[in-house]
């Protein structure tokens, strides 16, 4: 079958690794379901695998792709949870928690194997790319605003880094809750798409907000990080899921985060069942996932090389229709 895999590890040019051709098809194992890939969405997590990052050599070629929308065996229309050995199911007991691409073959590729426990109802109202977009993204987002920053209606959160998968997807789900939104972006028409998409105010990064808020949502590392515990209300939390900047900040702020009494929490995906939650929140509402542009599964090495070059707004999408 057609796939597009991480044949090589390059630690400093990451896609020099990146190969698209054909590879053995997986084949269903007790506990295992073999779904047809219809849409499959980029990460940066795709990125780090090809930096070797949660991916051994003795692993390649290991396809990509976390997010997947498709068909199963029985002819349903299902969402792919990413996570493996959660709870056991399908896997062995003692097995770590990983993501696809980890330790097992990925979704960027016509079809792909997962433990059927992984597999969920597609709601209606959504697209295949839609859907694909939910599973990473959209379910980080959705785990840190509404179970580890826990917002209510009427609070008011910065988003920092407007453009990324996560950002947007806080941007849009906070607005969609009642939440006010502020968000930051070093880039002018990212900031303008921030204030379309719901934020009431888009600033530069690092630039002074008009009032401190209740909860941030960090993806981006050491260069907001001060900016982040800065912008913070007394007693508010910083919930942070990704250091794309580098995890090394210049200054800690412990006296500021000691002093006020801040909270700071680390998010990593989501559970199955919080991801049940977002796709019912988006089919009730009517919030769709953003989509900064869907290409053919054939043209997967221009996909990477937008998201390595930071030019996406939204989440790119491969599709196999």
């Amino acid at each position: 079958m057609f796939a597009v895999y991480a044949a090589r590890i390059d630690r400093d040019q990451p896609l020099a690794g990146l190969e698209l051709g054909e590879l053995p098809a997986p084949e269903a194992r007790p506990g295992w379901s073999v779904v047809d890939v219809r849409a499959a969405s980029l990460n940066h997590h795709d990125l780090w695998s090809l930096r070797g990052v949660g991916l051994p050599e003795d692993r390649l070629p290991m396809i990509l792709g976390c997010d997947a929308a498709g068909i199963d065996a029985d002819g349903n229309e299902v969402v792919l949870h990413s996570v493996i050995g959660q709870t056991g199911h399908g896997v062995g007991p003692k097995e770590p928690r990983s993501i696809l691409t980890e330790r097992y073959p990925g979704t960027f590729a016509e079809q792909v194997a997962v433990p059927t426990w992984n597999i969920l109802p597609k709601p209606k109202e959504l697209s295949f790319e839609e859907a694909a977009c939910l599973p990473t993204a959209w379910l980080t987002a959705y785990r840190m605003l509404f179970t580890n920053a826990g917002v209510r209606p009427g609070d008011s959160v910065l988003v920092q880094g407007a453009g990324g998968g996560v950002a947007t997807a806080a941007i849009v789900l906070g607005k969609a809750a009642g939440l006010r939104v502020f968000a930051t972006s070093r880039d002018e028409a990212k900031r303008k798409r921030a204030l379309e998409l719901g934020a009431v105010e888009a600033v530069e990064t690092g630039a002074r907000l008009p009032q401190r808020v209740d909860a941030v949502i960090e993806t981006v590392g050491a260069a907001t990080w001060s900016h982040s515990i800065k912008s913070l209300r007394p007693g508010g939390t910083l919930v942070i899921s990704g250091a794309t900047s580098g995890d090394r900040p210049s200054h800690a702020e412990l006296t500021r985060i000691f002093f006020l009494e801040l909270k700071v929490v680390g998010s990593t995906m989501g559970s199955k069942d919080e991801l049940e939650g977002l796709l019912s929140f988006c089919a009730a509402t009517g919030v769709r996932p953003v989509i900064d542009e869907v290409l053919p599964m054939d043209r997967a090495r221009d996909g990477f090389e937008r998201m390595a070059s930071g030019g996406q707004f939204g989440k790119i999408v491969l599709s196999n229709s």
